[in-house]
């Protein structure tokens, strides 16, 4: 990923946030001399830094021929594509001076590479299951169980998936958020997004 320095996101803890807040992504993989790419949900784990001692946890669905070709070991690449958004050059206050700006489009991305392990056992891929649903489903004010659903019902859902986990191996974030414009545009961009109904987004450029 192409991410100048001025763009660039490097600590651990804002990578980490970022990835469990995104949570889904595109897993891109080279199995068959092919590049293959499937978005999945994942769960970050581990409690080192990154990408030490960390992986991503996902699954395939078993009917997705994909995972057939990868070997134990290969390598991925799992893209977190983060909030983004269109800038236009009449929210900057310095165009207003110079005439001097250019539509751009700002975002947040995360590359996450590492190794594949596939886990085609019921126990891991349950157990991920079970995370997985907790992860998401715990800010509901009645989360969600799998144990809620009948016992048959879920082992043949389960017999339906193929785990996978990456081995984190290195990690890049880029932050593109006008950080190479002149002092004060990034505030005529915050002002347009508030007034669009974007607060969200808005609170992107702090």
């Amino acid at each position: 990923m192409y991410a100048p320095s001025h763009f660039r996101e490097e600590r651990p803890e804002v990578l980490r946030e970022a990835i469990r807040n995104i949570a889904f992504a595109t897993l891109v993989t080279t199995g068959d001399g092919t590049a293959e790419a499937n978005h999945i949900p994942f769960l970050l784990k581990g409690d080192t830094l990154l990408p030490k001692g960390e992986v991503l946890a996902g699954h395939f669905a078993r009917a997705n021929p994909v995972w057939k070709t990868l070997a134990k070991g290969a390598e991925a690449l799992v893209v977190f594509m983060g909030p983004h958004f269109y800038t236009s050059p009449n929210w900057y206050p310095s165009k207003a001076v110079t005439g001097k700006g250019v539509p751009t489009w700002n975002y947040i991305a995360v590359h996450v590479r590492g190794t594949i392990t596939l886990h085609d056992d019921a126990e891991w891929v349950r157990a991920h299951v079970d995370e997985l649903s907790h992860e998401h489903e715990h800010f509901c004010d009645k989360p969600w169980s799998p144990d809620e659903a009948p016992g048959d019902y879920i082992a043949g859902l389960i017999r339906a998936i193929v785990g996978v986990e990456i081995a984190i191996t290195s990690i890049e974030g880029k932050w593109k958020l006008s950080q190479n414009r002149p002092e004060g545009d990034a505030e005529g961009i915050r002002r347009a997004l508030i007034a669009e109904g974007r607060e969200d987004l808005a609170a992107l450029l702090k």
